[in-house]
């Protein structure tokens, strides 16, 4: 049922539920950082989303929409990369409001991170009480789904879209629900809508194939229970109107995939990072350490915390299953049938553009609370409990079974101890209680959720839960362009940073004069590195960069030695400075087109002599163009445009942009709209004619987004019309 139609007293509790769920998520975040104050400050929070984050609330701040960066070749297209989550509201609402405040890099990281598990909980809370379930056992839903294993190691410390994706997807769920709850207003197709944009527009691509799977799965029980395929017929009208809603999203991604990195992903990181078989005692003990195929194909020791869930769901479903079972297959046999399909998921190769199939884990995690949280209200009932059964006895075991055999198979690890007495201490606790305070029911429907409280709190406590992903020391200064100029387009040079430049290899300060990843978004310096796992761009093929921004190491020495010249590729690009890393010893050549102008312990700056480039200039590549003046030159963030004047000789003026070519850029001078061409698909170029005066545009306005807010606005104009309906007319089936 929708809030609106809840009596007002369950109304009123689930809405202090909601904001208490919301609440718990910020203190339990407050915890972590005050335990440790780096904790979302994680690999590629520090190298990409951040840097690109202070991008586009600089963006908003201009009046600007951040399509593109102005500050990076390789990561040029922001709404492409789709992982930023440009054409969420509410993630665009959330980076405008913490860069408000004056923040160090780590506070804004947990502050964008807190927003989102705040969201997450709380629609966890709303979904378990969607389906009857206590505020007891919802706020168990809701600390499990934000406070999982994998949404702390992975989703709110180093993977923003994974968060701001599956944030809303319990809300979806909820409203999915409504959606198919035929004894609703015909309305009800409008629920799912605007979450499903959320979803979408998240930045995440496996969020979103979750969502379709949850989808399918509650269509087909849907349609197994009524016999008929009419009832499903809301959730998909809903979804649809949810994916018109996101269209500029998802057309992004298809238009900036084609022929991308992510098209051409080597077969053996389908293999990378699969849930071992021998892993899940994890969800007892996330000390449990077993080989896990790495980022390297290698299988190294790693402790299961992304399996850490609290102790209280599993023990919780396994009571039931022993006490019960056929109960809770009536109850909840397609729930469980969900949690089997995810259990096999996460331990199978992926396929295409998808990888690493432990993304699929949060999904799991949620499932497996709902199944508990039902399990519970299940064993609830006094005719159904088992004396020797119950869950907190049940855990007890498990734990003590569990620790055992990891002493036994040696599966320890280093964090051990003393994570194992603390679970340990937790389960006979939850079991006394059981024992000596079962008739009060506030207390025995409370603990459930305040042991995994603990217990998820105590997890991170005793294993650091940035699983081993690389730390850089990037200071406050890196707002600061000095030693560079932010005139000048860069090239830099580099090792791989998650080797070269993470804490355990250089605990001081780094990256002021490399600028490593996306890094130069802080200080609007312009490079041709950038971070995208990705990588459409030209630039990116040519240069044969890695995710992290690197350039090839075998290509670095060709463009310094070969195409470095006054008429070399990187001047046909624009690029007039060159940073060279100390680790490195390769130098630009000719030594008479380049000249050392900064060395610093971090490398060296080369300036190309003269003048700079101008970002817009009159060329003449292939010997059959004119000279042309070209003067007031503006490169601004999604267009750039010069005052041209072309000679009446017969000749016509070829103008070049230095900055990244991506199909969908219009060009028009004095009125009349010219062919935008590309530089073996470096950079934009524009032929004007002879004796053409006048100032040229060059605005980024692809297909893609053109037909994509076609298509949103016409969703919306649907959503919000239909809404004005249902309130003018909110007759239910019933009364017809």
């Amino acid at each position: 049922m929708s809030l609106a139609r809840l009596p007002k007293r369950t109304l009123a509790s689930t809405i202090a539920g909601i904001i208490a769920a919301g609440a718990l998520a910020i203190l339990f975040s407050l915890a972590l950082l005050a335990h440790d104050p780096l904790v979302f400050w994680n690999d590629d929070f520090e190298l990409s989303i951040l840097p690109v984050c202070a991008d586009m609330a600089r963006a908003w701040s201009h009046g600007e929409f951040p399509l593109l960066s102005p500050y990076s070749w390789v990561c040029g297209n922001l709404a492409g990369e789709f992982q930023y989550g440009v054409f969420s509201v509410f993630m665009n609402a959330v980076i405008v409001v913490t860069w408000k405040f004056p923040l160090i890099f780590s506070q804004q990281a947990a502050g964008i991170a807190i927003a989102h598990l705040a969201v997450l909980a709380a629609g966890g809370f709303v979904l378990a009480r969607g389906r009857g379930l206590s505020s007891a056992h919802s706020m168990l839903v809701a600390l499990v789904a934000a406070f999982n294993g994998w949404m702390i190691c992975w989703g709110a410390t180093d993977w923003l879209g994974a968060l701001g994706a599956f944030a809303w997807l319990p809300w979806a769920w909820w409203a999915a629900e409504r959606a198919l709850d035929s004894t609703r207003s015909r309305w009800r197709f409008l629920w799912p809508a605007p979450f499903v944009y959320l979803v979408i527009t998240g930045g995440f691509p496996y969020t979103v194939l979750m969502l379709a799977l949850v989808f399918a799965w509650l269509a087909v029980r849907k349609i197994f229970e009524t016999r008929r395929f009419t009832p499903a017929w809301p959730l998909f009208l809903g979804g649809i109107i949810g994916v018109g809603l996101s269209a500029p999203a998802w057309l992004a991604l298809l238009d900036y995939i084609h022929g991308s990195a992510r098209q051409t992903t080597d077969r053996v990181a389908h293999f990378q990072w699969l849930v071992p078989a021998s892993a899940w005692p994890g969800l007892i003990l996330p000390c449990w350490t077993v080989g896990w195929a790495d980022f390297l194909s290698r299988m190294t020791p790693h402790s299961a915390t992304e399996l850490a869930c609290g102790l209280v769901a599993p023990a919780v479903l396994f009571s039931a299953l022993i006490t019960n079972f056929r109960a809770l297959l009536r109850r909840i046999g397609w729930e469980l049938m969900l949690l089997l399909i995810l259990a096999v998921l996460v331990m199978l190769p992926t396929a295409g553009v998808f990888r690493w199939s432990f993304r699929w884990l949060p999904l799991f995690h949620l499932v497996l609370a709902i199944s508990a949280a039902e399990a519970l209200r299940l064993l609830d009932h006094p005719g159904l409990w088992k004396r020797f059964a119950r869950p907190g006895i049940v855990a007890a075991v498990l734990v003590v079974i569990t620790a055992g055999l990891m002493h036994a198979l040696g599966f320890e690890g280093q964090h051990a101890f003393p994570l194992t007495g603390i679970m340990v201490a937790l389960a006979l606790l939850w079991a006394l209680l059981e024992l000596f305070a079962i008739r009060s029911e506030l207390l025995r429907n409370w603990t459930p959720a305040a042991i995994s409280f603990i217990a998820l709190l105590a997890t991170y406590f005793c294993i650091p839960p940035n699983c081993g992903v690389p730390k850089y020391n990037f200071g406050q200064t890196l707002l600061r362009p000095e030693p560079l100029d932010p005139a000048r387009l860069y090239l830099s040079v580099y090792p791989p940073p998650e080797n070269a430049y993470r804490l355990e290899a250089k605990p001081g300060p780094v990256g002021q004069t490399l600028r490593p990843g996306s890094t130069p978004m802080w200080a609007r310096l312009r490079f041709i590195n950038g971070y995208s796992p990705i990588r459409p761009a030209g630039v990116a093929r040519a240069f044969a960069t890695d995710i992290h921004g690197e350039v090839d190491p075998n290509v670095a020495p060709w463009l310094l030695q070969y195409e470095a010249g006054p008429e070399g590729l990187l001047a046909r690009l624009g690029v007039d400075g060159i940073i060279v890393a100390r680790e490195l010893t390769f130098v630009p050549q000719p030594a008479s087109e380049w000249s050392m102008a900064i060395t610093t312990d971090e490398g060296s700056v080369y300036y190309r002599r003269g003048s700079g480039i101008p970002a817009v200039r009159s060329v003449n590549f292939d010997g059959k163009h004119a000279s042309a003046s070209v003067i007031d030159g503006v490169n601004s963030r999604n267009a750039a445009s010069a005052f041209v004047e072309v000679p009446g000789s017969g000749l016509a003026a070829l103008v070049a942009f230095s900055r990244p070519f991506f199909p969908g850029y219009k060009a028009q001078i004095a009125g009349k709209e010219l062919t935008v061409t590309s530089f073996r698909g470096l950079i934009p170029l524009v032929e004007i004619p002879p004796g053409t005066r006048g100032r040229l545009t060059l605005i980024y306005r692809p297909d893609w987004l053109v037909v994509g807010a076609a298509i949103a606005a016409a969703s919306a104009l649907v959503w919000v019309g239909m809404a004005m309906l249902a309130l003018r007319f909110p007759a239910t089936l019933r009364d017809q």
